[in-house]
Formats: C-alpha cells, sequence, structure tokens
C-alpha cells in the first residue's frame, strides 16, 4: 500500500475523507501486469476531482506508483482513493489542504464461471438512493446507501440488489449499473440525478454505437425491467454479467448481443 508515495498503511485520523467522505474513488481490474481502462479511470478521477474542487493526482507519477504495485500481478483489483488531505474541523474545505493518495492491491474476486454462463441472481433493495444532481456520475467515497443496501441480504444465492431513487426510478446495482433489453433495444438508466457513471457503463455504450447496436439513455422504471425481454450489469471487474433472476422472476440470456459481450471481453483483455 502507498499513501502519499510513501510505504504505509497509516493515514491521518484528520483526513477529511475519513472526516466527511470528502473524496473520490477507483477500482481498476489488474491483468497480466496490466491496468484495464487506465486512460477512462483517470479521466473520471480527474473529472471528479474539478467536480469536487480537489487538485488532481499527478498522472504521471499516479501511473507510476500505480505499475509499481501491480506490475507483478497475474489478476489483482487496484484501489486508488483521493481525499481532499487534512483541512481541520468543519465542514468548509481549507484552501491549504493538501491532497492525499491511497494506492493498494487487493485479491481478484473469484466468481464461479457459471454466472457468465447461466447468469446472476438479484434483488430488489429497500435502501433508496438520495437524489443530488451535484454528486451524480462521480465515485465520491459517500458509500453509506450501497453499504446499507448491501446488508440487507446474506444469501449468497443472490449476487447483486436494484437500488431505486427517492422518486421510485430504477438506477443501478449496489456495485454495478444495469442494462435491459427491449425489442433488441438496449435501455440502461439516466444517471442525472444521482448513481454512478461506471467505466464499463461508458465502453457498453460506446460499443454498442460501433456495433450499430440500439442502445438508449433514459429514466426507467421497475415496470421496465419486470417486462424486459434480457438484463445485464456491468462493473470494471465482471464486464457484462446476465442476469437470470430477478426478485423471482426468470429472464433469457438469449437477448444479449453476443458480438457485444465478445467486444467487452476484448478491451478487458487489452485485444482492442
Amino acid at each position: 500500500m502507498l499513501i502519499n508515495g510513501e510505504q504505509t498503511d497509516q493515514l491521518s485520523a484528520l483526513d477529511r475523507g475519513i472526516q466527511y467522505g470528502d473524496g473520490l474513488f477507483e477500482t481498476i481490474a489488474v491483468i497480466d501486469g496490466r491496468l484495464c481502462l487506465w486512460e477512462r479511470h483517470l479521466q473520471r478521477l480527474q473529472s471528479g476531482c474539478k467536480r469536487l474542487g480537489i487538485t488532481a493526482p499527478e498522472p504521471a507519477g499516479l501511473l507510476a506508483e500505480a505499475s509499481a504495485l501491480t506490475r507483478h500481478c497475474q489478476r489483482a483489483v487496484l484501489k486508488i482513493v483521493v481525499t481532499r488531505g487534512i483541512g481541520g474541523r468543519g465542514y468548509h474545505p481549507s484552501k491549504d489542504a493538501q491532497p492525499s493518495r491511497v494506492i493498494y492491491c487487493a485479491p481478484w474476486p473469484e466468481y464461479p464461471a457459471e454466472y457468465w454462463e447461466k447468469g446472476i441472481s438479484m434483488r430488489l433493495c429497500s435502501t433508496g438512493l438520495g437524489i443530488n444532481p451535484a454528486l451524480a456520475q462521480i465515485k465520491h467515497l459517500n458509500r453509506l446507501e450501497q453499504v446499507l443496501a448491501r446488508a440487507e441480504w446474506s444469501d449468497p444465492a443472490i449476487f447483486e440488489g436494484l437500488m431505486l431513487d427517492s422518486d421510485g426510478h430504477v438506477i443501478e446495482g449496489t456495485m454495478s449499473n444495469l442494462f435491459l433489453i427491449k425489442k433488441g433495444v438496449i435501455i440502461t438508466p439516466d444517471l442525472k440525478h444521482c448513481g454512478v457513471a461506471g467505466i464499463m457503463r461508458g465502453v457498453i455504450i460506446e460499443l454498442a454505437a460501433t456495433l450499430n447496436i440500439p442502445l438508449v439513455i433514459e429514466d426507467v422504471s421497475l415496470d421496465d425491467v419486470k417486462s424486459a425481454d434480457a438484463i445485464f450489469i456491468s462493473n470494471s471487474l465482471i464486464g457484462i454479467l446476465p442476469v437470470r433472476i430477478f426478485s423471482g422472476q426468470h429472464y433469457s440470456l438469449e437477448p444479449i448481443p453476443s458480438a457485444l459481450i465478445q467486444a467487452v471481453n476484448r478491451q478487458m483483455s487489452g485485444h482492442d
């Protein structure tokens, strides 16, 4: 683990990331020592820092630190956390605060291959997402809504939980973005009011356009999910993962375009 470039696992208790969740993070897949979709993660981190008024880490230095931790990793998960740093007591952010950066590796999650072959089970969460356009789409450190939602179940047969916003719109999973398929059209929820604009979500949107697969971004209701022909979820570690069961209802995997799945897999493997 590196904290501000030093080998340590200790961060000041006065850091605003600890005090207020004042910061952002990225979770990056590492395959054969390669930081998958690095440029996209870096761009989102920089964009989030700009929106929060935090000085972003210098790109070359950040890449050097990340590479030093991962160059010998066959498969791992790299997490980068950037906080506003130590800024004194109170919510008002100090202009003199020096941002903190935390970089560390975690083991790769070993999910069964049958998840991709047969699909996963997903439930509906009662914990909702608060509407806040100021924080929408960025990956900020305030994850308590997701923590509470994930605490709602302990059944290992259920992989993911679907979260709605306070107006009842379907937004995302606790750790993933959502896609529906209806009559050959892929639909993914609009995230202008809340939710995280996942890196893999962006890849899928771009690849669908390249492959001439119809895809729309719009408000999604629970009825839309229930009437969908197919459902899949995505994030930077799982790529595209089909949903077989949602809240007891079964879905087909067939409508999910194989060309899109293959294109996503190539992106993750670095062959594109």
